[in-house]
Protein backbone atom coordinates (compact mmCIF):
# COMPACT_ATOMS: atom_id res chain seq x y z
CA UNK A 1 0.00 0.00 0.00
CA UNK A 2 1.64 3.95 -0.97
CA UNK A 3 2.18 5.89 1.95
CA UNK A 4 -0.49 8.56 2.59
CA UNK A 5 1.60 11.67 2.05
CA UNK A 6 0.79 15.07 4.88
CA UNK A 7 0.10 18.19 3.14
CA UNK A 8 -2.53 20.64 2.01
CA UNK A 9 -5.29 18.73 0.85
CA UNK A 10 -5.19 19.28 -3.11
CA UNK A 11 -9.23 19.22 -3.14
CA UNK A 12 -9.53 22.81 -2.30
CA UNK A 13 -7.79 26.30 -3.25
CA UNK A 14 -7.97 28.84 -0.53
CA UNK A 15 -8.72 31.34 -3.71
CA UNK A 16 -10.73 34.42 -3.40
CA UNK A 17 -12.04 36.49 -6.60
CA UNK A 18 -12.42 39.98 -6.51
CA UNK A 19 -14.14 40.42 -10.22
CA UNK A 20 -16.68 37.43 -8.74
CA UNK A 21 -17.48 39.59 -6.12
CA UNK A 22 -18.12 42.45 -8.06
CA UNK A 23 -20.24 40.54 -10.32
CA UNK A 24 -22.21 39.59 -7.23
CA UNK A 25 -22.63 42.73 -6.15
CA UNK A 26 -23.43 44.16 -9.60
CA UNK A 27 -26.62 41.36 -10.38
CA UNK A 28 -27.82 42.63 -6.47
CA UNK A 29 -27.46 45.98 -7.59
CA UNK A 30 -29.12 45.01 -10.90
CA UNK A 31 -32.09 43.26 -9.03
CA UNK A 32 -32.69 46.47 -6.51
CA UNK A 33 -32.81 48.57 -9.35
CA UNK A 34 -35.50 46.16 -10.87
CA UNK A 35 -37.33 45.75 -7.73
CA UNK A 36 -37.36 49.81 -8.21
CA UNK A 37 -38.53 49.82 -11.50
CA UNK A 38 -41.28 47.48 -10.35
CA UNK A 39 -41.84 49.68 -7.35
CA UNK A 40 -41.79 52.78 -9.45
CA UNK A 41 -44.58 51.00 -11.93
CA UNK A 42 -46.83 50.30 -9.30
CA UNK A 43 -46.64 53.01 -7.36
CA UNK A 44 -47.13 55.42 -10.59
CA UNK A 45 -50.11 53.74 -12.33
CA UNK A 46 -52.57 54.40 -9.79
CA UNK A 47 -51.15 58.01 -9.36
CA UNK A 48 -51.13 58.21 -12.83
CA UNK A 49 -54.65 57.42 -13.21
CA UNK A 50 -55.63 59.52 -9.98
CA UNK A 51 -54.51 62.32 -11.80
CA UNK A 52 -55.62 61.62 -15.03
CA UNK A 53 -59.18 61.63 -12.93
CA UNK A 54 -59.01 64.84 -10.99
CA UNK A 55 -58.09 66.35 -14.37
CA UNK A 56 -60.97 64.91 -15.97
CA UNK A 57 -63.18 66.09 -12.86
CA UNK A 58 -61.57 69.87 -13.18
CA UNK A 59 -62.43 69.96 -16.67
CA UNK A 60 -65.99 69.16 -16.21
CA UNK A 61 -66.04 71.38 -13.29
CA UNK A 62 -64.83 73.93 -16.00
CA UNK A 63 -67.14 72.95 -18.26
CA UNK A 64 -70.21 73.57 -15.49
CA UNK A 65 -68.95 76.52 -14.92
CA UNK A 66 -68.83 77.75 -18.57
CA UNK A 67 -72.80 76.46 -19.12
CA UNK A 68 -73.63 78.70 -15.82
CA UNK A 69 -71.94 81.66 -17.12
CA UNK A 70 -73.83 80.64 -20.78
CA UNK A 71 -77.61 80.52 -18.89
CA UNK A 72 -77.18 83.13 -16.56
CA UNK A 73 -75.55 86.01 -18.43
CA UNK A 74 -76.93 85.00 -22.52
CA UNK A 75 -80.12 83.05 -22.24
CA UNK A 76 -82.01 84.02 -19.35
CA UNK A 77 -82.21 88.03 -19.51
CA UNK A 78 -83.75 86.78 -22.91
CA UNK A 79 -85.91 84.28 -21.99
CA UNK A 80 -89.38 86.38 -22.27
CA UNK A 81 -92.93 85.09 -23.81
CA UNK A 82 -91.81 85.42 -27.39
CA UNK A 83 -89.23 82.29 -26.74
CA UNK A 84 -90.86 80.61 -24.01
CA UNK A 85 -94.14 80.38 -26.59
CA UNK A 86 -91.92 79.67 -29.52
CA UNK A 87 -92.41 82.83 -32.02
CA UNK A 88 -90.06 83.45 -34.75
CA UNK A 89 -88.79 86.39 -34.03
CA UNK A 90 -87.51 85.59 -30.04
CA UNK A 91 -86.37 82.29 -31.15
CA UNK A 92 -84.47 84.13 -34.01
CA UNK A 93 -82.93 86.74 -31.02
CA UNK A 94 -82.17 84.32 -28.83
CA UNK A 95 -80.01 82.31 -31.68
CA UNK A 96 -78.33 85.49 -32.90
CA UNK A 97 -77.38 85.90 -28.95
CA UNK A 98 -75.85 82.05 -29.20
CA UNK A 99 -74.67 81.92 -32.96
CA UNK A 100 -70.77 83.34 -31.65
CA UNK A 101 -70.64 80.37 -29.05
CA UNK A 102 -72.10 77.84 -31.40
CA UNK A 103 -69.67 78.80 -34.57
CA UNK A 104 -66.37 79.09 -32.59
CA UNK A 105 -67.11 75.58 -32.00
CA UNK A 106 -66.67 75.99 -27.96
CA UNK A 107 -70.97 74.38 -27.00
CA UNK A 108 -71.82 71.65 -30.08
CA UNK A 109 -75.56 71.50 -29.29
CA UNK A 110 -78.15 73.76 -27.06
CA UNK A 111 -81.34 72.81 -25.87
CA UNK A 112 -83.61 74.69 -23.59
CA UNK A 113 -86.41 72.47 -21.68
CA UNK A 114 -89.63 73.91 -19.55
CA UNK A 115 -90.72 71.39 -16.68
CA UNK A 116 -93.04 69.64 -19.28
CA UNK A 117 -90.13 67.74 -21.36
CA UNK A 118 -91.07 70.94 -24.23
CA UNK A 119 -88.24 71.98 -25.95
CA UNK A 120 -88.20 75.50 -25.94
CA UNK A 121 -84.93 76.49 -28.04
CA UNK A 122 -82.55 74.25 -29.86
CA UNK A 123 -80.17 74.91 -32.21
CA UNK A 124 -81.53 72.86 -34.24
CA UNK A 125 -85.00 73.79 -35.46
CA UNK A 126 -86.49 70.85 -36.20
CA UNK A 127 -86.57 69.78 -32.46
CA UNK A 128 -88.29 73.33 -31.26
CA UNK A 129 -91.92 72.54 -29.82
CA UNK A 130 -91.66 69.02 -29.76
CA UNK A 131 -92.22 67.26 -26.09
CA UNK A 132 -89.85 64.26 -25.35
CA UNK A 133 -89.38 62.36 -21.77
CA UNK A 134 -87.68 65.36 -19.59
CA UNK A 135 -84.23 63.49 -18.69
CA UNK A 136 -83.32 62.43 -15.29
CA UNK A 137 -80.54 64.95 -14.98
CA UNK A 138 -82.62 67.36 -15.81
CA UNK A 139 -85.31 66.55 -13.29
CA UNK A 140 -83.35 66.44 -10.53
CA UNK A 141 -81.53 70.13 -11.75
CA UNK A 142 -85.46 71.67 -11.30
CA UNK A 143 -85.49 69.75 -7.64
CA UNK A 144 -82.49 71.48 -6.88
CA UNK A 145 -79.73 69.09 -7.27
CA UNK A 146 -76.57 69.61 -8.41
CA UNK A 147 -75.52 70.25 -11.62
CA UNK A 148 -74.26 67.36 -13.40
CA UNK A 149 -71.97 67.54 -16.09
CA UNK A 150 -71.10 63.71 -18.23
CA UNK A 151 -68.84 62.67 -20.30
CA UNK A 152 -70.85 60.31 -22.59
CA UNK A 153 -71.04 58.13 -26.06
CA UNK A 154 -73.88 59.79 -28.09
CA UNK A 155 -75.60 57.45 -30.02
CA UNK A 156 -79.41 58.52 -29.87
CA UNK A 157 -80.25 60.65 -32.73
CA UNK A 158 -83.03 62.48 -30.31
CA UNK A 159 -81.20 63.34 -27.73
CA UNK A 160 -78.20 64.23 -29.93
CA UNK A 161 -79.13 65.89 -33.13
CA UNK A 162 -76.71 65.78 -35.86
CA UNK A 163 -74.07 63.98 -34.42
CA UNK A 164 -74.09 60.12 -35.71
CA UNK A 165 -71.57 58.43 -32.46
CA UNK A 166 -69.12 60.08 -30.68
CA UNK A 167 -68.17 61.10 -26.79
CA UNK A 168 -69.24 64.48 -25.56
CA UNK A 169 -69.32 66.80 -22.54
CA UNK A 170 -72.95 66.90 -21.56
CA UNK A 171 -73.94 69.89 -18.96
CA UNK A 172 -77.72 70.44 -17.33
CA UNK A 173 -77.65 74.09 -15.67
CA UNK A 174 -80.92 75.32 -14.27
CA UNK A 175 -81.92 78.55 -15.41
CA UNK A 176 -84.80 80.99 -14.47
CA UNK A 177 -86.89 83.44 -16.89
CA UNK A 178 -87.07 87.32 -16.16
CA UNK A 179 -91.07 86.39 -15.20
CA UNK A 180 -89.62 83.84 -12.82
CA UNK A 181 -90.43 80.56 -14.56
CA UNK A 182 -87.69 77.62 -14.18
CA UNK A 183 -86.01 76.22 -17.08
CA UNK A 184 -83.29 73.41 -17.46
CA UNK A 185 -80.22 74.52 -20.67
CA UNK A 186 -78.69 71.77 -21.83
CA UNK A 187 -75.22 71.99 -23.52
CA UNK A 188 -73.06 69.94 -24.93
CA UNK A 189 -69.12 70.38 -25.61
CA UNK A 190 -66.92 68.30 -27.73
CA UNK A 191 -64.59 66.58 -25.39
CA UNK A 192 -61.23 67.42 -27.11
CA UNK A 193 -61.43 70.21 -24.58
CA UNK A 194 -61.57 67.76 -21.16
CA UNK A 195 -58.42 65.35 -23.03
CA UNK A 196 -56.09 68.43 -23.63
CA UNK A 197 -56.62 69.67 -20.52
CA UNK A 198 -56.30 65.85 -18.89
CA UNK A 199 -53.13 65.65 -21.08
CA UNK A 200 -51.75 69.06 -20.07
CA UNK A 201 -52.33 68.24 -16.37
CA UNK A 202 -50.87 64.82 -16.06
CA UNK A 203 -47.69 65.43 -18.75
CA UNK A 204 -47.53 68.58 -16.55
CA UNK A 205 -47.11 66.70 -13.14
CA UNK A 206 -45.64 63.40 -14.38
CA UNK A 207 -42.30 64.61 -14.54
CA UNK A 208 -41.12 66.18 -11.22
CA UNK A 209 -43.36 62.87 -9.82
CA UNK A 210 -40.82 60.80 -11.34
CA UNK A 211 -38.05 62.48 -11.09
CA UNK A 212 -38.53 62.54 -7.45
CA UNK A 213 -39.08 59.10 -7.58
CA UNK A 214 -35.76 58.58 -9.59
CA UNK A 215 -34.15 61.07 -6.82
CA UNK A 216 -35.06 58.66 -3.79
CA UNK A 217 -34.17 55.47 -5.75
CA UNK A 218 -30.76 56.98 -6.62
CA UNK A 219 -30.68 57.99 -3.01
CA UNK A 220 -31.17 54.50 -1.90
CA UNK A 221 -28.64 52.95 -3.86
CA UNK A 222 -25.48 53.79 -2.25
CA UNK A 223 -26.81 52.18 1.38
CA UNK A 224 -28.08 49.54 -1.26
CA UNK A 225 -24.68 48.46 -2.94
CA UNK A 226 -22.86 48.83 0.37
CA UNK A 227 -25.55 46.38 2.11
CA UNK A 228 -24.80 44.08 -0.93
CA UNK A 229 -20.78 44.79 -0.15
CA UNK A 230 -20.92 43.82 3.79
CA UNK A 231 -23.21 41.15 2.80
CA UNK A 232 -20.82 39.80 -0.13
CA UNK A 233 -17.88 39.97 2.92
CA UNK A 234 -19.09 38.27 4.90
CA UNK A 235 -20.04 34.94 2.48
CA UNK A 236 -16.95 34.89 1.66
CA UNK A 237 -15.73 35.19 5.27
CA UNK A 238 -17.46 32.23 5.68
CA UNK A 239 -16.67 30.53 2.98
CA UNK A 240 -13.20 30.85 4.01
CA UNK A 241 -14.15 29.41 7.13
CA UNK A 242 -15.91 26.33 5.73
CA UNK A 243 -12.88 25.70 3.80
CA UNK A 244 -10.24 25.90 6.28
CA UNK A 245 -13.06 23.39 8.39
CA UNK A 246 -12.29 21.26 5.44
CA UNK A 247 -8.89 21.83 4.94
CA UNK A 248 -8.51 20.63 8.10
CA UNK A 249 -10.55 17.63 8.36
CA UNK A 250 -8.91 16.46 5.46
CA UNK A 251 -5.46 17.09 7.19
CA UNK A 252 -6.38 15.14 10.11
CA UNK A 253 -7.88 12.14 7.94
CA UNK A 254 -4.51 12.16 6.35
CA UNK A 255 -2.42 12.13 9.46
CA UNK A 256 -4.25 9.19 10.95
CA UNK A 257 -3.93 7.31 7.71
CA UNK A 258 -0.42 8.12 7.58
CA UNK A 259 0.13 7.52 11.66
CA UNK A 260 -1.99 3.96 11.10
CA UNK A 261 -0.08 3.01 7.81
CA UNK A 262 3.23 3.49 9.03
CA UNK A 263 3.12 2.51 12.49
CA UNK A 264 0.02 0.09 13.53
CA UNK A 265 -0.55 -1.40 10.38
CA UNK A 266 3.46 -2.08 9.45
CA UNK A 267 3.80 -3.22 13.44
CA UNK A 268 0.74 -5.57 12.55
CA UNK A 269 2.15 -6.87 9.75
CA UNK A 270 5.39 -7.58 11.05
CA UNK A 271 3.79 -9.47 13.65
CA UNK A 272 2.03 -11.72 11.41
CA UNK A 273 4.95 -12.66 9.88
CA UNK A 274 6.53 -13.20 13.33
CA UNK A 275 3.53 -15.69 13.82
CA UNK A 276 3.54 -16.97 10.80
CA UNK A 277 7.46 -18.30 11.48
CA UNK A 278 6.28 -19.41 14.96
CA UNK A 279 3.94 -21.67 13.44
CA UNK A 280 6.33 -23.13 11.36
CA UNK A 281 8.13 -23.96 14.07
CA UNK A 282 5.80 -24.39 17.11
CA UNK A 283 4.68 -27.99 17.82
CA UNK A 284 1.95 -29.79 15.77
CA UNK A 285 -0.56 -29.34 18.99
CA UNK A 286 0.37 -25.67 19.03
CA UNK A 287 0.10 -24.27 15.19
CA UNK A 288 -3.47 -24.08 14.97
CA UNK A 289 -3.35 -21.49 17.64
CA UNK A 290 -0.72 -19.83 15.71
CA UNK A 291 -3.01 -20.22 12.51
CA UNK A 292 -5.93 -18.71 14.11
CA UNK A 293 -4.04 -15.78 15.53
CA UNK A 294 -2.81 -15.39 12.21
CA UNK A 295 -5.86 -15.36 10.33
CA UNK A 296 -7.50 -12.68 13.30
CA UNK A 297 -4.17 -11.05 12.77
CA UNK A 298 -4.01 -10.93 9.36
CA UNK A 299 -8.19 -9.92 9.04
CA UNK A 300 -7.77 -6.66 11.37
CA UNK A 301 -4.46 -5.35 9.12
CA UNK A 302 -7.20 -5.41 6.23
CA UNK A 303 -9.64 -3.72 8.31
CA UNK A 304 -7.27 -1.02 8.91
CA UNK A 305 -5.76 -0.88 5.27
CA UNK A 306 -9.21 -0.58 4.34
CA UNK A 307 -9.98 2.25 7.13
CA UNK A 308 -6.96 3.98 6.19
CA UNK A 309 -8.47 4.25 2.41
CA UNK A 310 -11.73 5.80 3.43
CA UNK A 311 -9.39 8.46 5.40
CA UNK A 312 -7.93 9.07 2.53
CA UNK A 313 -9.89 9.25 -0.06
CA UNK A 314 -8.57 9.24 -3.64
CA UNK A 315 -7.50 12.02 -5.85
CA UNK A 316 -10.58 13.25 -7.68
CA UNK A 317 -8.29 15.26 -9.97
CA UNK A 318 -6.82 12.03 -11.26
CA UNK A 319 -9.50 9.88 -11.28
CA UNK A 320 -12.85 12.39 -11.72
CA UNK A 321 -15.82 12.17 -9.74
CA UNK A 322 -16.72 8.88 -11.13
CA UNK A 323 -13.83 7.06 -11.08
CA UNK A 324 -13.88 7.73 -7.21
CA UNK A 325 -17.74 7.26 -6.46
CA UNK A 326 -17.14 3.74 -8.35
CA UNK A 327 -14.60 2.76 -6.18
CA UNK A 328 -16.70 3.41 -3.75
CA UNK A 329 -18.79 -0.31 -4.78
CA UNK A 330 -15.60 -2.42 -3.34
CA UNK A 331 -16.35 -3.04 -0.21
CA UNK A 332 -20.05 -3.72 -1.47
CA UNK A 333 -19.21 -6.41 -3.31
CA UNK A 334 -16.91 -8.21 -0.65
CA UNK A 335 -20.33 -7.95 1.28
CA UNK A 336 -22.49 -9.15 -1.34
CA UNK A 337 -23.92 -5.79 -2.34
CA UNK A 338 -24.43 -4.56 -5.71
CA UNK A 339 -23.59 -1.25 -6.40
CA UNK A 340 -26.00 0.73 -9.45
CA UNK A 341 -23.90 3.65 -10.60
CA UNK A 342 -26.06 6.28 -12.67
CA UNK A 343 -23.83 9.06 -13.57
CA UNK A 344 -23.50 11.43 -16.84
CA UNK A 345 -21.48 11.76 -19.31
CA UNK A 346 -20.51 15.07 -18.50
CA UNK A 347 -21.51 17.03 -15.11
CA UNK A 348 -19.37 19.97 -14.67
CA UNK A 349 -18.75 20.23 -11.06
CA UNK A 350 -15.53 22.51 -8.78
CA UNK A 351 -13.82 20.21 -6.73
CA UNK A 352 -15.49 21.49 -3.74
CA UNK A 353 -18.88 20.21 -4.62
CA UNK A 354 -17.09 17.45 -5.98
CA UNK A 355 -15.61 16.86 -2.83
CA UNK A 356 -18.64 16.86 -0.63
CA UNK A 357 -20.45 14.91 -2.93
CA UNK A 358 -17.69 12.15 -2.65
CA UNK A 359 -17.80 12.52 1.11
CA UNK A 360 -21.56 12.34 1.08
CA UNK A 361 -21.48 8.97 -0.82
CA UNK A 362 -18.70 7.77 0.84
CA UNK A 363 -20.49 8.28 4.23
CA UNK A 364 -24.05 7.00 3.07
CA UNK A 365 -22.45 3.95 0.96
CA UNK A 366 -20.48 2.96 4.41
CA UNK A 367 -23.31 2.65 6.45
CA UNK A 368 -25.50 0.58 3.94
CA UNK A 369 -22.13 -1.97 3.87
CA UNK A 370 -22.09 -2.09 7.97
CA UNK A 371 -25.85 -1.49 8.95
CA UNK A 372 -28.56 -1.66 6.07
CA UNK A 373 -28.48 -5.49 5.39
CA UNK A 374 -28.88 -4.30 1.72
CA UNK A 375 -28.47 -6.55 -1.58
CA UNK A 376 -28.46 -3.98 -3.59
CA UNK A 377 -27.64 -0.19 -3.53
CA UNK A 378 -28.15 2.47 -6.39
CA UNK A 379 -26.10 6.15 -6.39
CA UNK A 380 -27.23 8.52 -8.82
CA UNK A 381 -25.48 11.89 -9.87
CA UNK A 382 -27.71 14.50 -12.14
CA UNK A 383 -26.74 18.00 -13.07
CA UNK A 384 -29.70 20.37 -14.78
CA UNK A 385 -28.27 23.65 -15.24
CA UNK A 386 -26.79 24.74 -11.77
CA UNK A 387 -28.34 22.60 -9.88
CA UNK A 388 -26.45 19.09 -9.15
CA UNK A 389 -27.77 16.41 -7.22
CA UNK A 390 -26.36 13.09 -5.59
CA UNK A 391 -28.81 10.01 -4.28
CA UNK A 392 -27.93 6.74 -2.68
CA UNK A 393 -30.84 4.61 -2.34
CA UNK A 394 -30.44 1.15 -0.75
CA UNK A 395 -32.92 -1.19 -0.09
CA UNK A 396 -31.82 -1.91 3.23
CA UNK A 397 -33.80 -2.48 6.65
CA UNK A 398 -34.07 1.00 6.97
CA UNK A 399 -34.53 2.56 10.40
CA UNK A 400 -36.97 5.11 12.17
CA UNK A 401 -36.89 8.60 11.76
CA UNK A 402 -38.92 9.41 14.39
CA UNK A 403 -36.33 7.88 17.03
CA UNK A 404 -33.34 9.71 15.55
CA UNK A 405 -30.99 8.53 13.88
CA UNK A 406 -29.07 5.30 14.95
CA UNK A 407 -25.93 4.38 15.47
CA UNK A 408 -23.50 4.96 13.00
CA UNK A 409 -25.40 7.67 10.85
CA UNK A 410 -23.68 10.45 12.53
CA UNK A 411 -21.08 10.84 10.43
CA UNK A 412 -24.25 11.66 7.91
CA UNK A 413 -25.73 14.31 10.53
CA UNK A 414 -21.66 15.98 10.18
CA UNK A 415 -21.89 16.12 6.09
CA UNK A 416 -25.57 17.38 6.53
CA UNK A 417 -24.36 20.75 8.68
CA UNK A 418 -20.77 20.93 6.15
CA UNK A 419 -23.27 20.44 2.98
CA UNK A 420 -25.87 23.19 4.96
CA UNK A 421 -22.73 25.67 5.48
CA UNK A 422 -21.87 25.40 2.00
CA UNK A 423 -25.05 26.58 0.81
CA UNK A 424 -26.63 23.20 -0.16
CA UNK A 425 -29.01 20.43 1.31
CA UNK A 426 -28.67 17.17 2.51
CA UNK A 427 -31.73 14.93 3.11
CA UNK A 428 -32.18 11.46 4.50
CA UNK A 429 -35.11 9.42 4.28
CA UNK A 430 -35.87 6.25 5.70
CA UNK A 431 -38.45 4.07 6.82
CA UNK A 432 -38.75 -0.10 8.39
CA UNK A 433 -38.06 -2.27 6.04
CA UNK A 434 -38.19 -0.01 3.18
CA UNK A 435 -34.52 1.18 2.58
CA UNK A 436 -33.13 4.31 3.04
CA UNK A 437 -32.16 7.50 0.42
CA UNK A 438 -29.80 10.17 1.17
CA UNK A 439 -29.81 12.96 -1.27
CA UNK A 440 -27.62 15.79 -1.57
CA UNK A 441 -28.01 19.27 -3.53
CA UNK A 442 -26.53 21.89 -4.95
CA UNK A 443 -28.84 25.12 -6.80
CA UNK A 444 -32.72 25.16 -7.40
CA UNK A 445 -34.65 25.07 -4.64
CA UNK A 446 -32.91 28.78 -3.31
CA UNK A 447 -29.91 27.22 -2.10
CA UNK A 448 -26.08 27.60 -3.85
CA UNK A 449 -22.60 27.78 -3.08
CA UNK A 450 -21.98 30.78 -1.60
CA UNK A 451 -20.27 33.51 -3.46
CA UNK A 452 -16.89 32.49 -2.99
CA UNK A 453 -17.03 29.23 -2.12
CA UNK A 454 -15.21 26.77 -4.65
CA UNK A 455 -15.99 29.47 -7.56
CA UNK A 456 -12.20 29.43 -8.68
CA UNK A 457 -11.87 25.62 -8.31
CA UNK A 458 -11.22 24.23 -11.64
CA UNK A 459 -13.79 21.63 -12.50
CA UNK A 460 -13.66 18.10 -11.60
CA UNK A 461 -14.57 15.61 -14.42
CA UNK A 462 -17.01 12.94 -14.16
CA UNK A 463 -15.21 10.44 -15.97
Amino acid sequence: MARPSLGKPALFRPFESPAYHNSEVFKAVRRFLLMGLVALVVVTTPVAFWIWSEAERHALQNSKDATHHLANNVVGPLLDEEVLSGQPTGTERLEERLRPWVESSSVFEIRLWDKDGRIVYADDPKLVGQTFGLPHEAQDVLAGGDVPANLEMQKDEVNTPGVENGELVEVYVPVTSPDGQKLVFESYYDDDGVRQEQAAVLFGMAPPFLLSLAVLQLAQLFPAVQLARRIQAYEAGRSRLLRRAIEASELERQRIARDLHDEVIQELSGLSYVMESEELHSPVGQRALFSDARRILQDNVRSLRAMTSELYPPDLNRLGLSGALARLGDPLEERGISLELDLPEKCELDRDRAALFYRVAREALANTAKHSRASKAELHLHQDGGRSEIRIQDDGCGFDQSEGSPEGHFGLRIMKDTIGEAGGTLQVMSAPGRGTTVIARFGGGGTDVPASFGHESEPVPTA
